[in-house]
């Protein structure tokens, strides 16, 4: 691998370090202040992020609790697929890349990703159905509003990892034979 190879990787993998980071954060703030809106109700309206669901709370806490869900899930999973990424680059050897650990872990993303994607589409057409009765705020939508591009970059990311997972049964066939 060239040098400039080299400090791409390296920076990117800072990079996914600092979004593991933002991403923890935020998924730390909201489960939190999910804990705390339990025992104290009257905070809803200041949740993370400037997130107010008071009206929702008044109207159903089962809705409440089904929208809060929803968004602690996408934000946990978002979290986790950057770990496997920083652990997939803190563990994979780049002289040698085809082995199975890798091509598990590419498998991995592709599953977060897709989840990632399909429950961010989920939740916005489940929020959607529920601004009919005029209780939801609109500025849910800032926590799945690219479902579409995770679902198709979860389709890319199977493809390579199923690409990735038939190179490494080839080259360890070809390790057999010689």
């Amino acid at each position: 691998m060239s040098k400039t190879n080299n400090f791409v990787f390296w920076s990117l993998y800072v990079v996914a370090w600092l979004i593991f980071v933002g991403l923890s954060i935020e998924a730390g703030g909201l489960l939190v202040n999910f804990f705390f809106s339990l025992y104290k109700p009257e905070f809803i309206h200041n949740l993370y992020q400037k997130l107010d669901l008071s009206e929702v709370y008044k109207a159903s806490k089962m809705v409440f609790f089904s929208i809060y869900s929803f968004i602690l899930i996408i934000s946990i999973l978002k979290a986790f697929l950057f770990y496997v990424v920083i652990r997939l680059m803190h563990k994979m050897d780049l002289s040698k890349p085809f082995n199975t650990f890798v091509a598990g872990q590419i498998s991995q993303i592709s599953y977060y990703t897709l989840s990632i994607g399909l429950l961010s589409y989920i939740a916005r057409q489940s929020v959607k159905n529920l601004m009919h009765h005029s209780f939801v705020p609109d500025n849910l939508n800032k926590f799945w509003v690219d479902s579409e591009a995770f679902i198709l970059m979860g389709a890319v990311i199977y493809i390579i990892a199923t690409i990735f997972r038939k190179g490494v049964e080839i080259q360890n066939e070809n390790d057999l034979t010689v």
